[in-house]
């Protein structure tokens, strides 16, 4: 992990996330869970979803996230069931779907994801804290999509060997960066970057992260072609989307502002209908 000192709340749910995956491999072994993936794979030979193929499909590239609480706001949403509102998110025009799986820091869990699969038709990202192929196999067996990996959790080597991995299960990575120095950590193989407005160590939020970090990512392009950009977190307002959109960005992923509402799917339906009026 780089920049330690920085992330506070990041080391936390990092120290927990490696001792919930080796008490989870005491219960699961990984050749058990390889075993699994392989008749899996077998079964369902056909490529995966693709998430960056929605994203650059869909005219609004909204990932809708399922989450019930955050590290630094609490229960946003203790009660939301994974059987209704992922189904009503595609129901209102979501491109793809993001699940959190954490469940001590999130309140989420690799059920959401098996709850959610058989209900929807759209590609879904597993959220969480990914430093083990470990939970790779996980999300390849609950019927993930994606994985998300985070630049500030690894090293370049794990960043570039997770991403093998999760390739070889068919599984695509979007990439999480969220400071300029990160940038030099991306590798080439991922199939989409994530730009993260909310500070990892203090967990505020700040949109104009995105559009100075996207500007450097072309700059370092020279012509050669950025890949798929996803603005993550704090995006509120249609006119945002519309302003990172004209920028570059086809993918944005929101969370809070429809999870913190009674109907999440009916408050992303209305933000759909009012960025179309743009």
């Amino acid at each position: 992990m780089t920049n330690k000192k920085e992330y506070d709340i990041l080391s936390a749910i990092i120290a927990h996330k490696k001792m919930e995956i080796e008490q989870q491999k005491q219960a699961i072994s990984p050749e058990h869970l390889r075993a699994q993936v392989e008749f899996l794979m077998q079964e369902e030979p056909t490529p995966r979803r693709s998430m960056k193929h929605a994203l650059s499909a869909s005219p609004t590239g909204i990932i809708s996230e399922f989450k019930r609480r955050s590290p630094s706001k609490g229960w946003i949403n203790e009660t939301a069931r994974a059987e209704v509102v992922p189904a009503a998110y595609e129901a209102a025009g979501a491109a793809a779907l993001s699940i959190l799986t954490d469940e001590k820091f999130f309140g989420g869990s690799l059920r959401d994801i098996r709850t959610a699969r058989p209900l929807v038709d759209i590609p879904i990202l597993r959220k969480d804290f990914i430093i083990d192929e470990y939970q790779l196999l996980q999300a390849r067996i609950v019927g993930a999509d994606a994985v998300l990996l985070i630049a500030a959790c690894l090293t370049p080597e794990q960043s570039s060997t997770l991403t093998a991995q999760a390739h070889a299960l068919g599984l695509e990575v979007l990439f999480e960066i969220h400071s300029p120095a990160e940038t030099a950590l991306i590798n080439k193989d991922v199939d989409m970057i994530g730009i993260n407005n909310r500070h990892l160590g203090t967990f505020v939020t700040d949109v104009q992260n995105s559009f100075r970090i996207a500007e450097q990512l072309r700059q370092a392009a020279e012509g050669t072609g950025t890949p798929l950009l996803v603005s993550e977190s704090g995006i509120s307002h249609p006119e945002t989307i519309a302003r990172l959109r004209a920028t570059g960005f086809r993918g944005f992923l929101i969370g809070e502002t429809f999870m913190k509402t009674d109907a999440p799917g009916d408050t992303l339906k209305d933000m759909i209908e009012t960025l179309s009026a743009l």
